[in-house]
């Protein structure tokens, strides 16, 4: 059974992940999959729009396989793979046909890069979304770094660093997603979809499946995340995270403390570099620029830093006691942060010269 389902239905083009058992983890093999469905889909001119989906009760996807990457020999099989995920990633910010994305239950890590970079972004009563890599030594990648600090106020820095979950009121709030659609309705949503009239130009095919998606959503109950919100911006708007640490210590309240020992729980490396990633990428122009920096980064925690340890911790052994190192804030070697992020002569993402449209600037754009 082929890891990736790719069909036509009527006006549709449909690409389903299909790895259920293991949540639709992303393969090298996969990305690659969907890279070639974009090709078909983006040359058909019968097709009017492409549907993301995951396959199962579960999830889109729960983001890469960390197993395969801990079990790879040497560094080459993970450049491989970022290098051609990001690139995907990239290439669905930019896709000129509508891209819709159904976030149906858990969608982290790569499931974001793959979802919420999508020009239409549907998310369910079931919903479980979040960048949790600080978890496991690593960083928010797949354009992470893009997306978060386009959230308002400091809610990207807060969802950065401490990896929480959001269900389908805060993704939409935070901008991860636009509307939110009872999983009930989802089947008539993919028939809409699959009816939309061919051959429409580029705004009134977008314009089309906004109709389709909003005739079938619902409002969101409250954000947690708006309700916190004013606590989140005055403790998260530090460029240090000591300083973030303390402002929490500070304010005392049950959520500044829970939040507080959250973040002790995280690998020091991983959030003083993700850190730096979400200020530089809040005045990056372009999406590529915060791959670039990402996929540089990413090499060097899974080289020299905390990454491999927690996959061995999370993944491997399951014992969830990962030894960070250094265990401490003030002992992390910020010199050598800042060179996993020097800028290098040949970037491996540039925008291509015939891209279809420019990764927005901003989530309202969309």
């Amino acid at each position: 059974m082929s890891d990736i389902l790719v069909e036509r239905t009527g006006a549709l083009g449909r690409i389903r992940l299909n790895r259920p058992k293991a949540l639709n983890a992303l393969t090298h093999g996969m990305v690659g999959a969907i890279d070639a469905a974009l090709d078909r889909f983006g040359a058909d001119p019968g097709v009017a729009a492409i549907l993301l989906t995951g396959e199962g009760a579960r999830g889109l996807c729960a983001g890469g396989d960390l197993r395969l990457l801990y079990e790879s020999a040497g560094p080459g099989f993970a450049e491989d793979f970022w290098r051609d995920e990001y690139r995907l990633d990239a290439r669905i910010a930019r896709l000129e046909k509508p891209f819709v994305a159904i976030m149906d239950g858990i969608t982290m890590g790569g499931g974001v890069g793959l979802s919420g970079h999508a020009r239409h972004r549907v998310v369910t009563e079931r919903s479980r979304i979040a960048m949790p890599e600080t978890g496991i030594g690593y960083l928010p990648d797949v354009g992470g770094t893009w997306l978060l600090p386009r959230a308002p106020g400091e809610i990207g820095t807060y969802l950065g660093l401490t990896g929480a979950q959001m269900g389908a009121a805060d993704a939409i709030f935070a901008g991860f997603a636009d509307a939110l659609v009872p999983a009930t309705a989802l089947p008539g949503l993919v028939d809409a979809l699959a009816a939309l009239p061919q051959g429409a130009k580029q705004e009134a095919g977008h314009a089309a499946v906004r109709a389709a998606i909003h005739a079938r959503a619902v409002t969101p109950e409250p954000t947690p995340l708006g309700e916190a919100r004013a606590l989140i911006d005055a403790c998260f708007a530090f460029d240090r995270v000591a300083d973030i640490l303390a402002a929490l210590a500070a304010d005392g309240s049950e959520f500044a403390t829970r939040t507080r020992t959250t973040l002790l729980e995280k690998s020091p490396s991983s959030l003083v570099l993700t850190l730096r990633l979400l200020r530089l990428g809040r005045t990056s122009a372009r999406l590529e620029d915060c791959l670039e920096r990402e996929f540089h980064a990413s090499l060097a925690l899974l080289a020299e830093g905390d990454f491999r340890e927690g996959i061995r911790a999370a993944v491997i052994d399951k014992d969830k006691t990962p030894r960070w190192s250094p265990t401490t804030l003030d002992a992390v070697d910020l010199e050598r942060i800042e060179a996993w992020l020097a800028p290098r002569a040949a970037p491996v993402f540039p925008v291509p010269a015939d891209a279809s449209r420019p990764a927005p600037a901003s989530r309202g754009a969309r």
